[in-house]
């Protein structure tokens, strides 16, 4: 806009904060500071007439020009209040003034400023924005925009002229003072009108969603106050009728009597379910105990009190199912059909009988396929599956449930994993039994005692059911690795089944039969037909992996399978046969050698049989003299029995000096160093108590041990050796390692017709004992010595690291 020249008027200044005045508006304003209070006086006493600038900074207390906008209004005083310390005014906007210079600063601010003029307003353009502006105002004041009656009143009529309405309504609009401070600086006349209108347009979209939210909200609490004035009204009647029914609706009633009645529960469940479902009906529906009796209805009409699965099963069928599905684990295969048998002739005799609870404990080292077998056995028998893992568990809420007085209350894993079943029948895995913790919530293995006792689990009590569940038909199945972390109390009420290490031909088998079919399936060879040797899963099972189960084994296969199919997927030409001579250029070097094999007979070094969670392992036994007063070291992370196993050894030893061929006072001159390798590894146990007398013996005769047999027994001073556990696990960790005979305790000798596969007992020599002197003739490599040893020979550390 062409402004004319500029003419100037010398007025008092007033300062405000927090606020904007507008040309053409009445405005009341609080002055309390002593300049303004100084300006406004002197205005009001002469020609009434000041000039109004809005304060960059409200927390300026004296600004001067550069505190100030350029910006301002020029105004007349209409009317004036004193108050205590404070001066009230009602002014009117004149027009749009510069602020050009301050020219006194004392008593008050008194400076020059120039008029802006405004432009023609009588020009249809903006004529049509003013109309357009009044009706956008009007529709604001409908949804409720407050301003004064009169100030309405003025605006929406077509007397006020464009200026006037556009600058008047700039002054009601609800935005921050620099907005405000930025539409008295637009000097053109159709900006400010479009400024305006899109501020105004925002305040509409807002009091249109506000009045939007307020009708909804308004009817919501109309439709609540009449609903609940027409429920009054409703158990008013029904009392007066003698037919109160409650506050839930019929239906909704009827639905839950109906679930109740087809629910099948004993009678006392029955009885519950009844009550809590009259304390429902009775309820308000605003009563939030509602909600938690509803879910616990709900679970109580969606457990299988009577639903079970058929028990027409074929036990010829479900032997064939176990064969095709699992190598091996005849012990586990005789007990689940043995089961079937029973419970086929109790079916037979069709009377009402006790359940026997089956309550089985598979306990073996990882992969031996403890909790495949499992599904296995569920689907011999045509019964759902649950599987519910109880490692790390700490809460005996987990098992039992929380009382429905917690918010967000359970039922425990057991009633879960039934309900999630839907028949009261199921084959019920509890897997990782011996890896329940304890803590300050509880002890789990505690809470287990009931569901898994034969006498008690008929009436198993839920915390949050509240009523007795008959677990007596569900088939329970433990897993673990260990018996040793099972309290005693939970392992008397499980029949305990051992799943040890498979053999080497066991795992050969079960690596044809089923490892490599199911990673060929997997890895998209199927159709290729690819076969692999016997020999090269031997050299799979010996040399890249070194455990009791197979899943090492599995990772293996996998890998070749992988590396296969890349070939496959590149074009390459690939082996339509896998050979020995191929694993090594799929797998790598071999990660493990033969323990026994490349071994020497050693003196003071012998080998012994121990039981670990992931199956059975060989121990060396080292032993060391060296001039000393008779001191006895062990070292090698040994238990408390172990070292008492060692020093009854050296007692022994010097007890029967004669028979070893020793001077009476040997041990005076020389200190014993016992040393059982890996020792990161603890270790502890009677068994290798002949292990450690033979290598102490023949440190001490210097008679070589012969490095292919093994042995385990414990000992007593006076030489005895005595039975042992875990025959069958060390038994088949000697065979891996390449033993070829193995002396255990005589005693141990029916559990070797037991559980030893018969393949073992053809390549091991097993010979078996009573006293360690029978131990010595087999594992030295002459006995007894030939001449009487005058001292034991002491053989300097490094020549033994050559002689190795």
């Amino acid at each position: 806009m062409k402004q004319q020249a500029k003419v100037l008027r010398k007025v008092p200044i007033v300062a405000i904060r927090g606020s904007v005045l507008f040309p053409h508006s009445d405005t009341l304003l609080s002055f309390g500071r002593p300049k303004s209070i100084f300006a406004v006086n002197s205005a009001f006493q002469e020609d009434r007439v000041i000039a109004v600038f809005t304060q960059k900074d409200p927390k300026t207390s004296d600004p001067g020009k550069e505190d100030l906008f350029k910006v301002g209004t020029i105004a007349t005083i209409t009317q004036m209040m004193s108050t205590e310390g404070e001066i009230h005014s009602m002014v009117r906007g004149q027009a749009r003034i510069e602020l050009e210079n301050i020219i006194s600063n004392e008593p008050y601010l008194v400076g020059e400023v120039a008029e802006i003029a405004e432009e023609n307003d009588n020009v249809p353009e903006v004529k049509a924005l003013a109309k357009k502006l009044a009706e956008l105002f009007k529709r604001s004041v409908n949804l409720g925009k407050q301003a004064e009656i009169t100030a309405v009143m003025r605006l929406i009529s077509d007397t006020v002229a464009p200026v006037e309405l556009v600058d008047q309504v700039a002054g009601l609009l609800e935005v921050d003072v620099d907005e405000r401070q930025k539409l008295l600086e637009t000097y053109d006349l159709k900006k400010r009108f479009e400024k305006v209108m899109e501020l105004l347009a925002n305040e509409v979209n807002v009091l249109d969603i506000e009045r939007t939210i307020n009708v909804k909200t308004q009817r919501r609490f109309e439709d609540q106050m009449r609903k609940a004035m027409l429920r009054e009204r409703k158990r008013t009647i029904e009392e007066e009728l003698g037919e109160g029914e409650g506050e839930l609706s019929g239906e909704e009633i009827g639905d839950y009597k109906r679930k109740i009645r087809l629910a099948g529960m004993p009678k006392e469940v029955h009885e519950k379910a009844q009550k809590e479902l009259k304390r429902l009906a009775q309820m308000s529906p605003n009563n939030p105990e509602g909600g938690y009796i509803r879910n616990y209805l709900d679970w109580l009409v969606d457990m299988p009190w009577s639903k079970a699965s058929p028990n027409n099963v074929s036990i010829q069928k479900a032997a064939k199912i176990l064969e095709d599905r699992h190598y091996g684990m005849k012990k586990a295969k005789d007990r689940i059909l043995e089961f079937m048998a029973v419970m086929k002739l109790k079916e037979k005799s069709k009377k009402a009988q006790e359940n026997q609870p089956t309550i089985l404990c598979f306990i073996g080292p990882p992969g031996v396929g403890k909790t495949s077998i499992g599904r296995s056995i569920a689907e011999a028998l045509s019964r759902k599956f649950v599987r519910v893992s109880l490692g790390g568990i700490r809460d005996e809420a987990e098992i039992r449930g929380h009382r429905r007085t917690y918010v967000g209350a359970l039922p425990g894993r057991i009633i879960q994993g039934i309900k999630n079943a839907g028949t009261k029948n199921p084959v019920f895995m509890l897997d990782e039994i011996d890896k329940i913790g304890i803590d300050f919530r509880g002890d789990p293995s505690s809470a287990l005692l009931e569901a898994l006792d034969p006498e008690q689990n008929k009436e198993f009590s839920d915390h949050y059911l509240e009523v007795p569940f008959d677990l007596s038909q569900v088939m329970f199945i433990l897993t673990g690795n260990m018996l040793d972390t099972i309290p005693a109390p939970l392992r008397d009420r499980m029949e305990i089944i051992g799943f040890p290490g498979y053999t080497e031909d066991e795992k050969l088998n079960i690596a044809k039969e089923f490892l490599w079919p199911k990673q060929r399936r997997l890895h998209g060879l199927e159709a290729r037909k690819i076969k692999i040797a016997e020999a090269a899963i031997k050299k799979i099972t010996n040399r890249y992996t070194r455990e009791a189960g197979v899943r090492e084994l599995e990772r293996n296969l996998a890998s070749l399978c992988r590396k296969i199919a890349r070939m496959v997927a590149e074009g390459k030409k690939y082996p339509k046969s896998i050979t020995a001579k191929d694993i090594e250029k799929f797998l790598g070097p071999r990660r493990f050698s033969s323990m026994i094999a490349e071994k020497q007979d050693e003196v003071g070094m012998s080998t012994g049989l121990s039981v670990t969670p992931t199956g059975g392992e060989i121990l060396f036994i080292e032993v060391a003299l060296m001039p000393g007063k008779g001191r006895l070291t062990l070292t090698g992370q040994l238990g408390e029995v172990m070292q008492e196993s060692a020093k009854a050894a050296f007692t022994w030893a010097k007890s029967h000096y004669s028979l070893l061929g020793l001077k009476p006072d040997f041990a005076s001159g020389i200190d014993v160093h016992v040393h059982v390798p890996e020792g990161a590894v603890p270790k502890d146990g009677p068994s290798a108590g002949d292990a450690l007398a033979t290598a102490l013996v023949s440190a001490l005769t210097g008679i070589p041990v012969k490095r292919e047999v093994g042995m385990t027994g414990e000992i007593t001073l006076r030489g005895r050796v005595m039975e042992i556990g875990g025959v069958k696990e060390k038994v088949i960790a000697g065979h891996r390692a390449g033993l070829k005979t193995i002396v255990m305790p005589k005693d141990n000798k029916k559990d070797l017709l037991e559980d030893v596969p018969e393949k073992v007992r053809k390549d091991v020599k097993f010979v078996f004992v009573n006293d360690i002197l029978e131990v010595l003739e087999v594992a030295l490599k002459t006995w007894p010595p030939k001449t009487v040893i005058k001292s034991p020979k002491i053989t300097p550390l490094p020549t033994l690291l050559a002689a190795n």
